[in-house]
């Protein structure tokens, strides 16, 4: 899977989120915000180095649930999750460096034994 260009209006449940598998990059914003369109070039930079990892573009706001349950803030947000656990998350990341860095530090982190 490789950088999502479009922001999901659908969420998936949370639920679903914490039962999934592997490494998942997490994506809160809305395609309006000038800090997310800024973010874009930068995210989609750091996830062409790494295409197997799944990167989920969700559209956050008011009385959207699952950025509510991440107590998600500011956007963009990038939360770095393994088997469903949280490892780290990015606000208004500045750069692919920094991105590409939390993406190299989720992909060696192993699970519980």
């Amino acid at each position: 899977m490789a950088f999502a260009a479009n922001y999901a209006g659908a969420a998936p449940a949370r639920e679903e989120i914490d039962a999934r598998p592997g490494a998942l990059l997490l994506e809160f914003g809305v395609a309006w915000c000038p800090h997310c369109q800024r973010a874009q070039a930068s995210i989609e930079a750091a996830l062409r180095r790494h295409p197997e990892l799944a990167h989920v573009k969700i559209e956050d706001g008011p009385g959207r649930r699952l950025g509510r349950s991440f107590r998600v803030r500011e956007w963009p947000t990038l939360i770095f999750l393994s088997d469903g656990r949280e490892l780290e998350r990015l606000v208004r990341p500045q750069g692919s460096e920094a991105i590409g860095e939390a993406i190299d530090r989720l992909l060696t982190t192993k699970g519980p034994a």
